[in-house]
């Protein structure tokens, strides 16, 4: 078995599967890299929209989000033409699709009228709640506030970061934000920037924020809400796209992108460590619910309703088979 990786991830894939390695890049050189052919016959699974033109007997296209065409203005002309046409080919080529949420399959079903088997994902494993030794050293280590509202990701239109500044503003909390861009001249200038964050800070960090907020306008699924609900943060986030249905009772979720009901989201966990500790336990609980066991067990579901022959694993040490 083999994986297409790009250089500088081939130390993270197990040693029982053998890297075809492509260089570290990104925009057009990657998305050609993406497509160049590979060795024929067999199965290939795109994990992102990249499918080769040439070579698998087969091919499966987990589709994470249709955001280049739901969402166009929040990329470069350029880049959304380009994207876009990469996503519509593969709707169209790939032999069997996946679909990361009941959201993104409807999507499919509309854009391209075909089916999707639906394979939610699920926390990482570093997605744990930390102790208090480690939020404290969190805390140190980035000079964190008391109380703050946070948010993680790279800054972009799509997540709307302007917004969550703005409540938390009217809140009288910071806003601190972590992640590509967020100390760059697109975060807002009234947020505190973390820049890079290291994934053995993520848990420290979600626990140790008043509230943690996504106040995006579209979400294929919604990985980063779930990972901060696992890791013990209470969470409010857009009511858009696949979030109700991933973050269920475990997040507060907004209708509206405008600043007076966010504020009234926030305020009560910026104002009641009660309600914050009630929302903490559930989303904690959902967190906990999800497990990428079910996500391999749901994937091998898929191959086999496609008619893609999958071996039975073998049964791990002290289990029957």
């Amino acid at each position: 078995m083999a994986a297409v990786v790009q250089e500088d991830a081939t130390g993270e894939l197990p040693a029982s599967i053998a890297p075809l390695r492509r260089p570290v890049a990104d925009g057009v050189r990657r998305a050609v890299h993406g497509v160049l052919p590979t060795r024929r016959g067999g199965v290939f699974h795109g994990l992102d929209v990249d499918l080769p033109v040439a070579g698998p007997t087969t091919t499966v296209a987990t589709v994470h989000d249709l955001s280049v065409l739901d969402m166009p203005s929040a990329s470069s002309r350029f880049r959304a033409a380009g994207e876009s046409v990469l996503v519509r080919a593969t709707l169209r080529r790939a032999d069997v699709l996946i679909a990361v949420s009941e959201f993104t399959a409807e999507r499919i079903r509309e854009v391209c009228g075909r089916d999707a088997y639906v394979t939610e994902l699920a926390p990482a494993a570093w997605a744990r709640p930390p102790g208090t030794a480690d939020i404290e050293r969190v805390r140190t280590k980035y000079e964190l506030p008391e109380r703050f509202v946070l948010q993680i990701g790279t800054v972009e239109p799509r997540k709307n970061v302007a917004l969550v500044a703005s409540a938390a503003r009217r809140l009288g909390i910071p806003c601190v934000l972590g992640g590509a861009g967020s100390t760059g001249p697109d975060a807002p200038s009234s947020a505190l920037g973390l820049g890079y964050v290291d994934v053995d800070d993520l848990p420290g960090l979600y626990a140790a924020a008043t509230v943690t907020a996504y106040a995006s306008f579209y979400e294929g699924y919604g990985l980063p809400p779930v990972e901060a609900m696992a890791c013990g943060g209470a969470v409010v986030a857009s009511a858009v796209g696949a979030l109700p249905q991933v973050v269920g009772d475990g997040a507060v979720l907004v209708e509206r992108h405008d600043e007076d009901a966010w504020v009234r989201a926030l305020e009560p966990l910026v104002r009641d460590s009660e309600t914050r500790r009630g929302l903490v336990d559930a989303g904690t609980r959902v967190g906990a619910s999800l497990s990428w066991d079910t996500t391999a067990r749901r994937t091998v579901e898929a191959y086999r309703a496609a008619g893609i022959d999958v071996p039975a694993p073998l049964p791990r040490p002290g289990t029957s088979p």
